[in-house]
């Protein structure tokens, strides 16, 4: 999967946190792109059987998307405690180069973070 693949699996599972509910509006807003942008991108998740579109017009999970967005989003939370806690910079600063990070490390380093975590 592309990297604004896992974006906009990430950006719907945190909207569907928040709002219960998640719309294309809601997920262009959140990315701060158009709304042809997420329709692209919508049509090509559910071709590839990450989401759904119901008769409301909310973006849902198949399974498949819900692990693949759940996995994306834990991964950028760790990363983003990781970077805090090696680094002290600030949460933002943390955030922000986890998510340039989090779509090109490897699973065992990820792995490996996690266990360092686990421990410190």
């Amino acid at each position: 999967m592309y990297e604004s693949g896992e974006d906009y699996l990430e950006a719907i599972l945190m909207i569907w946190n928040e709002k219960n509910e998640c719309h294309a509006v809601d997920v262009a807003h959140k990315l701060n792109v158009s709304k042809p942008s997420v329709s692209r991108a919508m049509g090509i998740l559910r071709d590839e059987g990450y989401i759904f579109v119901d008769e409301f017009q909310h973006i849902n999970f198949t399974e498949k998307g819900r692990v693949k967005a759940k996995d994306i989003y834990d991964r950028h939370q760790l990363l983003t405690a990781f970077l805090q806690k090696i680094t002290g910079v600030p949460e933002e600063q943390a955030e922000h180069n986890a998510c340039r990070v989090e779509h090109v490390i490897d699973s065992d380093i990820v792995s490996g973070i996690k266990k360092w975590m686990e421990n410190n």
